[in-house]
């Protein structure tokens, strides 16, 4: 189960039609980079600027698409991650997400079975300050523990989901 990082239901998903999955198809690795990138997405699926427009917006609002923005290799611009797993006691977990979310740097948080219930990932600008943050959430979340699980090599790969 994802814990999202706004706690706001998402509507029930469209069902999609040939344009949409066009307009995702393009989103997901060949977002334009244009004064007026909708406007260039449309000339390639054959639509408008605002139809495309309005379309991305309502996939938004259903939930469909969740994000939209640049992915950044992170390590080259300087900075560490971690992937963290730790040991909430369940009583304390809505807490401690609203503690955790409220770091821009966690990209991901989630509930599993597992005695480490939560897992979360965390970018900061130095392993100081990841460390920092770490020992920030473990004062201020009531957490039993936390276990840093830096990368000792990192894999890549290219994920697109064809629509």
């Amino acid at each position: 189960m994802t814990i999202p990082k706004t706690q706001n239901p998402k509507p029930k998903p469209q069902s999609l039609d040939d344009l949409d999955r066009a307009i995702l198809n393009e989103i997901q690795s060949h977002f334009p980079i244009d004064s007026r990138p909708y406007a260039e997405m449309g000339r390639r699926v054959g639509a408008s600027e605002a139809e495309v427009l309005a379309r991305v917006m309502a996939m938004v609002e259903a939930g469909i698409i969740r994000r939209l923005g640049a992915n950044f290799t992170s390590r080259k611009l300087g900075y560490t991650s971690t992937l963290c797993a730790a040991r909430v006691k369940p009583a304390s977990l809505d807490h401690f997400v609203a503690v955790v979310n409220r770091y821009p740097g966690v990209t991901h948080n989630y509930l599993r079975r597992h005695r480490y219930n939560i897992w979360f990932t965390l970018i900061a600008e130095s392993e100081e300050r990841l460390n920092q943050i770490l020992e920030e959430i473990s004062q201020a979340a009531d957490v039993e523990e936390i276990l840093s699980l830096p990368a000792q090599e990192v894999f890549k790969i290219k994920v697109d989901f064809p629509v």
